[in-house]
């Protein structure tokens, strides 16, 4: 693991590192901040799952969570979106599929399916490097993030309810295996058969069973992707014949940016430290 750069911040450390992966067989870059209080021994884990177009310094440049995080003492994370650099296949000029759009699952079809494992990479490969290099309490996880990265942060908390205490969402795509801006890329990744997207549909994963405590959800009500991709409604049905306790907060005039982001960023933290203790 290479580090790239070091910042003191809040009485924490920003850093930002460079891996070789083998899941995605690239070299892969992500945030890690680190609180104050883990100069005392290991301290809780939050994972941030960034959107479409994102890199990891995305939500390090404009998600204004250092300050919440140093006062609650949790480490967050932020990986990467995709593969990334030469010899990955990639839509140059597509920004909903390919290089900035993994969409956090595992390609079935050729050529994705040698790179294109964000699923793997941030269930396993990245988890098992953060623990082996950063004071992180492996058994005090939460998960988080927006828009493409909210549906992965639902969907892999459904997956493994058992590993995170806490999952959260800003503006997530509640069901991509219908909406205009993923069924394309779901289509491209796994293939034509509609029935293996549903293990990355968080509302399809709940109707087939698959259950978490409670969702924390914050949506702009001027967000340009509400009524098309972002549709928090159905997610809200899901929960509610399911039985998941649902807090869905649509934010009155706000759209999908990192200024959306960063006014209620403060609220996830704290809303995942409460569950972390």
């Amino acid at each position: 693991m290479e580090t790239v750069s070091k910042a003191l911040s809040h009485g924490g450390v920003q850093g930002v590192y460079k891996h070789d992966a083998t899941t995605t067989g690239c070299p892969m870059t992500f945030a890690v901040f680190v609180p104050p209080q883990a100069k005392d021994g290991p301290v809780p884990l939050l994972w941030y799952l960034s959107g479409l177009t994102c890199t990891h310094a995305n939500v390090m440049d404009k998600g204004e969570y250092r300050q919440a995080a140093a006062r609650h003492g949790v480490i967050v994370v932020a990986p990467d979106t995709s593969p990334r650099g030469e010899g990955i296949p990639d839509e140059a000029g597509n920004w909903q599929f390919g290089s900035g759009a993994g969409f956090y699952l595992d390609a079935t079809q050729a050529p994705y399916s040698a790179n294109y494992r964000m699923w793997s990479y941030v269930t396993e490969e990245l988890p098992a490097l953060v623990a082996k290099n950063f004071p992180a309490d492996m058994s005090r996880q939460g998960i988080f993030g927006h828009s493409m990265g909210g549906h992965g942060a639902l969907t892999i908390a459904l997956t493994y309810p058992d590993r995170f205490k806490s999952c959260s969402a800003f503006a997530p795509i509640a069901q991509p295996s219908t909406a205009g801006w993923s069924k394309p890329a779901f289509e491209k990744y796994l293939g034509t058969d509609a029935a293996a997207w549903r293990a990355h549909d968080a509302t399809a994963l709940i109707e087939d069973g698959h259950h978490f405590p409670e969702f924390l959800v914050d949506q702009g009500t001027a967000d340009s992707f509400l009524q098309d991709g972002l549709r928090p409604w159905l997610l809200e049905e899901a929960c509610k014949k399911a039985g998941i306790a649902l807090t869905l907060n649509m934010r009155e005039g706000y759209d999908h940016s990192y200024f959306f982001i960063s006014s209620f960023m403060d609220d996830h933290i704290a809303w995942a430290a409460a569950r972390l203790k």
